[in-house]
């Protein structure tokens, strides 16, 4: 399968040179985060533009509000994937304690800087993937559980520390199975969480 890898993606460890991939600035994470800005016209509009009715991918979505991260299927979670994979998005190293699903230490750190991050007003209302990966080290059913556990902890870390909408952020793990640096499966890099602007605001009406 793809990794979630697309326009405006951003991978920390050409951020800032050799610099680890944990120096990464709550600035960087907005930048990397924002949706790309709307090409300028010579004409003016006269009446506003219609609304357009959801799409696929935004009623897609809108199921996984709120859904526990190990109730995705594979399928949810190949489909969110590709909803991803053209969106503005970061990856973050986050080091956690072997088999833990515990923010302590840079792992805290980084986790607070991408909630200043996303509890900045220009990110009011967008939706966010928090997707979790792991090294190759274990079993695909170990990974793909401990990944999720990740994700949901950074999830619930958002929601409780930066009044984040739950409805507004939606966790899902890829376990191993997307590699950042498959030259080495046991790389560090490989040890991460990622964040996705989806580009799709939740409105009261959704």
């Amino acid at each position: 399968m793809r990794k979630l890898l697309g326009f405006g993606a951003v991978s920390l460890m050409l951020l800032g040179g050799p610099a680890g991939a944990e120096d990464v600035s709550e600035a960087q994470i907005l930048k990397a985060l924002q949706a790309p800005a709307m090409p300028r016209t010579r004409s003016l509009s006269i009446s506003p533009p219609a609304t357009a009715a959801p799409s696929a991918d935004a009623a897609f979505v809108d199921s996984l509000r709120n859904k526990p991260t190990r109730s995705l299927s594979t399928g949810d979670r190949e489909k969110l994937d590709t909803v991803a994979a053209t969106k503005p998005q970061i990856d973050l190293a986050m080091e956690f304690d072997m088999n833990s699903d515990e923010l302590r230490g840079e792992a805290l750190v980084t986790a607070n800087k991408l909630g200043k991050a996303l509890s900045n007003s220009a990110m009011k209302d967008q939706t966010f993937v928090i997707a979790g990966h792991t090294d190759a080290k274990g079993s695909e059913s170990v990974n793909q559980t401990l990944s999720e556990r990740r994700a949901e902890a950074v999830r619930q870390f958002l929601v409780r520390n930066y009044q984040i909408p739950a409805a507004n952020l939606i966790s899902v793990g890829y376990g191993k199975a997307h590699l950042k640096n498959a030259s080495d499966p046991l790389g560090r890099e490989n040890r991460r969480v990622q964040a996705v602007n989806l580009l799709q605001v939740k409105t009261a009406g959704r």
